[in-house]
């Protein structure tokens, strides 16, 4: 009398890695998210390296993976692997302040980010 297997919440050519509590604001996670989506892992892994952003190391983590739970859990082609998805969530945001003039207070917000990234198997045409 177990449970039911949940049913998978991604197509079967596909595979999903998120990552949580990056600490950069997702305006700025976007920005690289832009730069990966709708190319091949290897061009966007390549892309991630050389990038000058500081959060496109842990993009490519994220990245890299999808492309393991691709492989070993979903058994897909890793040549024929394109990102198909690559969004960004907001996450907690800390809040700290500064004094300021006049017995007023400045508001300092740290924003945290989440990234999901969905990898999609494609044949190539002929």
């Amino acid at each position: 009398m177990g449970k039911d297997k949940n049913p998978r919440r991604v197509a079967d050519n596909e595979a999903r890695a998120k990552t949580r509590m990056l600490k950069t604001s997702p305006q700025k996670l976007n920005l690289v998210a832009g730069m990966i989506r709708g190319k091949k892992v290897e061009k966007a892994l390549t892309d991630l390296t050389f990038s000058k952003k500081r959060i496109a190391q842990d993009v490519k983590k994220c990245l890299q993976s999808a492309i393991a739970n691709a492989e070993n859990n979903h058994n897909l082609d890793v040549d024929e692997l394109i990102v198909a998805e690559a969004y960004v969530g907001k996450n907690l945001t800390l809040k700290r302040g500064r004094p300021r003039g006049r017995g007023r207070f400045g508001k300092i917000v740290k924003p945290f980010a989440e990234i999901t990234i969905t990898v999609r198997q494609v044949e190539e045409q002929a």
